[in-house]
């Protein structure tokens, strides 16, 4: 009976204004034609996972534990305020998950031919023993991949190939990427050095600026240091940066973003031919990307009139930049899956251990160089 069940983490909002995490055994699916049943053996803990498991409304000083093993469930109370926005989701025992890793244990008719590969995947429902996904939704590894390589082979490094494609899309030529010490800023800063494409690499601690610095890095600003804003300056001068992608949404006490756009228009009006009192003519593009920072985006127009601030995420853009392209940065993932995109773990923690007080609190604090690897198979 065993070999028919796959428990998975399932999150879910009460009426009682609480979360819960917990696990939960589901019927173990079986492929359609053209589907195939992956035995997930890896799946990270990314903070775009952290909306929906803990919820950006939970209270993490409330946390309470019950149970044990297979029985074990967390809770946490959902701030009074914030309730309204979870509203919609009370109820619903939501799986939970959005990447991972694994075998493919079998097949529908037309895919028999996977059974057996290595591949990667970002079809939600990761936190899970088994997922049936159609097999064009699976990035086949080559064959000396483990899966716990694959594991991270969809949201980091196709958002950081994301980000050269917009560039090339809107016609700008070089970058500025915020929380660069990250997994996904470090995986840019190899891409941008290989396809030599200049970056500007912005960070909140001198200890991020070392990490950096040790990897090559050329332009890299201190967002917490005082001459922050002249060391950025500087840097979007040297690269000509008219695009920025920031993972914050509030950083610098919310400026971050304004204080990116200001530093394009001061660089553009160092080389502008005559005054304008609508700013310089240089359009100006920050994208944000992340929440890292609840604080709200504060805007101090001070970069003239030619300028946009907007959300990025990945999916639509798959859609702008077309299957053609988006079929090339897949392979080259793939193939690079062990140098440029490879990810260090902090722990690998099993679904048990996922619902302990101080592993949540843990992975809640989305703490730069401490990543999680949820290990589903692990007793």
């Amino acid at each position: 009976m065993a070999d028919k069940i796959s428990k998975e983490i399932r999150s879910t909002v009460t009426a009682e204004g609480e979360i819960e995490i917990s696990i939960a055994h589901a019927e173990k699916p079986q492929p359609g034609e053209n589907e195939v049943l992956i035995r997930v053996e890896a799946s990270p803990v990314n903070p775009s996972d952290l909306g929906l498991l803990i919820s950006f409304a939970a209270d993490l000083d409330s946390l309470s534990v019950s149970g044990s093993g297979e029985s074990t469930v967390a809770k946490m109370k959902i701030h009074k305020g914030l309730m309204k926005a979870v509203k919609p989701r009370i109820g619903q025992s939501m799986k939970v998950g959005n990447e991972g890793g694994g075998v493919i244990e079998d097949a529908g008719s037309s895919a028999k031919d996977l059974i057996g590969k290595t591949v990667g995947l970002a079809g939600g429902a990761m936190y899970s023993q088994y997922r049936c996904v159609p097999a064009t939704n699976c990035l086949v590894m080559n064959d000396d991949t483990t899966s716990r390589e694959a594991a991270s082979s969809f949201v980091n490094p196709l958002t950081a190939l994301g980000f050269i494609e917009t560039m090339k899309l809107e016609n700008h030529s070089a970058l500025i990427n915020t929380a660069a010490a990250s997994a996904l800023g470090q995986m840019l800063i190899k891409i941008c050095r290989a396809d030599s494409i200049p970056l500007v690499n912005i960070v909140r601690k001198s200890e991020h600026v070392d990490l950096l610095e040790s990897i090559n890095a050329e332009y890299i600003c201190n967002s917490s240091a005082p001459g922050f804003m002249d060391e950025l300056v500087n840097a979007v001068v040297a690269t000509g940066a008219t695009l920025g992608f920031d993972a914050t949404g509030g950083g610098n006490e919310g400026k971050l973003a304004g204080q990116i756009l200001s530093a394009m228009e001061i660089a553009a009006n160092k080389t502008a031919k005559e005054y304008s009192r609508y700013g310089s003519d240089t359009f100006k593009q920050v994208y944000i990307y992340g929440g890292l920072d609840q604080t709200p985006t504060i805007l101090n127009r001070s970069f003239g009139m030619q300028w946009a601030l907007g959300g990025w995420l990945l999916t639509p853009w798959i859609g702008k930049f077309g299957m053609e392209i988006f079929q090339k940065m897949r392979e080259r993932v793939a193939n690079e899956i062990k140098t440029t995109f490879a990810t260090h773990y902090t722990r690998e923690i099993s679904f048990e251990e996922m619902l302990q007080p101080e592993t949540i609190r843990a992975y809640a604090k989305q703490a730069t160089g401490e990543k999680y690897l949820v290990t589903p198979h692990k007793e």
